[in-house]
């Protein structure tokens, strides 16, 4: 039968009280970050078959990758690249059976949100 009591229930924990573990948020950032990379691979592809094709075409394709548009996607690639990268070594720690309990686990993910945000400025730093 239908509850005719449905407005006095309480209702169930949304997202303004609910914190997501960061285990949870580096995992979804880790799948991100590998779709992101596939849009600047594209990107660079782009280029490469264009630097292939005619000067006029390179020209048009340059000038994306180096407009400020491309140099945001480019260095929003690597910080990707890096991420994915710290994120593909945190998963072959835990596939050791290492690291696994709750405080590690959170400090590899600091670790990798961390590290792949000094790791980048140094690559932009230094190219």
């Amino acid at each position: 039968m239908a509850d005719v009591n449905r407005g006095n229930r309480p209702l169930s924990p949304h997202l303004q009280i609910y914190r997501m573990p960061l285990t949870a948020i580096t995992s979804i950032l880790t799948r991100i970050t590998g779709n992101a990379l596939i849009v600047g691979a594209l990107l660079i592809v782009w280029w490469l078959l264009a630097a292939s094709s005619s000067p006029e075409y390179f020209a048009i394709a340059d000038g994306v990758i180096t407009s400020w548009f491309g140099d945001l996607v480019m260095t929003l690639s690597v910080l990707a690249l890096w991420y994915h990268t710290l994120a593909g070594v945190r998963h072959l720690i835990w596939d050791t059976g290492r690291g696994l309990d709750l405080p590690t686990a959170e400090k590899l993910g600091w670790a990798c949100l961390i590290g792949s945000v000094v790791l980048t400025v140094l690559t932009v730093a230094i190219v």
